[in-house]
């Protein structure tokens, strides 16, 4: 096997632990060809530094809706995002949102936004007034029935503690 040939399953190889560990859409798009490139696995370490996981959890349906996937809030590009997974998957409901909530508790002033796909990778950002670390819990509310559709309990994802 050639040298050239070591580096690319070498670098692909680490790009998918990396992209697994992460779950960073930047390092997903990583060929081959790419990966022999210095400057490209810089900016794959850069991509996975950017996007920091701060807390992590996974969707659980309630009020008679499947609601499942993981999500997790990140630090990226000096704010922070609340991040659905590619496993995110809802079975549909009227006016779906985003939001954060505490101990059980949903409060209209912490929605992200509206549901954007009821499958699939996506992201929200969060505003600035807003801190994280205040929120257990990640919503997928109907406002139309002022309902839970799925609740994730969020989790401190740091490492080593």
């Amino acid at each position: 096997m050639s040298t050239l040939s070591t580096l690319k399953i070498a670098g692909l190889t680490a790009a998918a632990l990396i992209a697994t560990a992460c779950s960073n859409d930047a390092v997903k798009d990583i060929t081959p060809e790419t990966v022999v490139n210095t400057e490209t696995a810089e900016k794959v370490v850069a991509a996975v530094t950017e996007a920091t996981p701060v807390s992590i959890g996974t969707f659980s349906g309630r009020s008679d809706h499947v609601t499942n996937g993981g999500v997790s809030i990140v630090k990226k590009d000096g704010g922070y995002h609340l991040m659905l997974d590619d496993a995110f998957f809802l079975d549909g409901a009227p006016d779906p949102v985003v939001a954060l909530g505490n101990n059980g508790e949903y409060k209209v002033e912490n929605k992200l936004g509206p549901l954007g796909n009821t499958k699939g990778a996506q992201s929200y950002a969060i505003p600035a007034n807003m801190n994280p670390a205040d929120f257990t819990e990640a919503y997928i509310w109907c406002e139309k029935f002022s309902v839970p559709l799925g609740i994730a309990t969020l989790k401190s994802a740091s490492y080593g503690s």
